[in-house]
């Protein structure tokens, strides 16, 4: 089994993160009858289990929940799984056994590690679902971006600028709740206009993976058979990207609408360069920064106070739920690069002789 705290030191170059921007909702003091708990005095240690690296916005989380947890006084144990469920199954199990105080894990398949985290939970230690919801496994604590949200924004987006004509969906991997979650927000959106026939689906494509081949080799077969297409939604920016790389070698670029999230650098300078229509920000320093503080709050057993629960397939989680933010080619000023999340050089440096 690889051991991956070796590559998170790598990728951890670290950076400032205030404090004062980390703000829990949380009843202090009250312990969780029959749970495990870091012992007082002693440094709560996390077992943090990550899917992948993969998508360019995991490292930045990584970066900012490794140095706000140690300015919280915690140690950190990190894994990555490599988008491997059998991997992580096995990583976990090792943070498990080197006597975790409190697990954090962004699943890669959301019912295979129902069992483990389970498990997990059965030694009486807490687990906190990071961004994406492991089902069926009563979680302790569930902190996300409002997914469906997520999706209703980039429809609503699209769905303005293209009031009708042929869209294609690019979903997320089917083995993530999270892309369960946009597509609901998506249909949302979509569906008074497909029913009225304004907007006609020319396919709603389901990948196995969040892989950017997979959905070249899809899209490419959409194309070959239906070259009506005025927008596409996809599930994140890689995606988008290889939407629009299929796109254009297809010659089918021109007026096309693609939208995505994550508000990745490559996505941001497409937006200013006109080749993607949106984005949705997530404040990736305020998810993690608020999850290491959880984390920390479950692995000394204090309670945690959420306004909104989900449904986990078994039965009601507490839900951190955290607003998404849209972003066009007029708002990349007013978000992305007023929070500091990229440079206003990063993101025009195309554009600049």
């Amino acid at each position: 089994m690889r051991n991956n705290e070796s590559h998170a030191k790598r990728i951890l170059p670290g950076i400032a993160v205030p404090l004062s921007i980390l703000v829990l909702t949380a009843g202090l003091g009250a312990c969780l009858p029959g749970k495990h708990h870091a012992e007082p005095g002693k440094a709560p240690v996390i077992g943090f289990s990550m899917d992948s690296l993969v998508v360019e916005r995991w490292q930045r989380d990584i970066e900012v929940f490794s140095r706000s947890a140690k300015d919280l006084g915690a140690e950190l144990l990190l894994r990555v799984a490599d988008q491997d469920p059998v991997v992580q199954e096995s990583q976990i199990r090792e943070l498990m056994e080197k006597g975790i105080d409190v697990l954090v894990v962004v699943p890669n398949d959301a019912d295979r590690l129902t069992a483990i985290v389970s498990e997990v939970k059965a030694r009486g230690i807490p687990v906190l679902s990071y961004d994406r919801l492991v089902r069926r496994a009563l979680v302790d604590l569930y902190i996300s971006f409002d997914n469906e949200k997520v999706g209703s924004l980039m429809a609503e987006a699209i769905s303005r600028a293209v009031p009708s004509g042929g869209y294609v969906i690019i979903n997320g991997a089917k083995n993530d709740n999270n892309a369960l979650m946009l597509n609901v927000g998506i249909h949302e959106i979509l569906d008074p206009h497909i029913a009225s026939g304004a907007i006609r689906i020319v396919s709603e494509i389901w990948p196995q993976f969040w892989d950017s081949d997979e959905v070249k080799s899809d899209l490419e077969s959409v194309i070959a058979g239906d070259r009506g297409i005025d927008a596409v939604i996809a599930g994140n920016d890689m995606l988008a990207e290889a939407a629009i790389n299929v796109l254009s070698e297809n010659r089918l670029m021109g007026t096309v609408k693609v939208s995505g999230q994550d508000a990745d650098l490559a996505a941001c300078q497409r937006i200013a360069e006109g080749t993607q229509f949106v984005t949705i920000y997530k404040p990736i320093d305020r998810l993690a920064l608020k999850a290491a503080g959880f984390a920390v709050m479950l692995a000394k057993g204090e309670k945690i106070e959420t306004d909104a629960l989900i449904d986990d397939g078994k039965g009601k989680v507490p839900y951190v739920r955290l607003e998404p933010i849209l972003v066009t080619r007029e708002s990349l000023e007013a978000t992305v690069i007023k929070d500091g999340f990229h440079a206003a050089a990063d993101i025009y440096r195309n554009l600049r002789p």
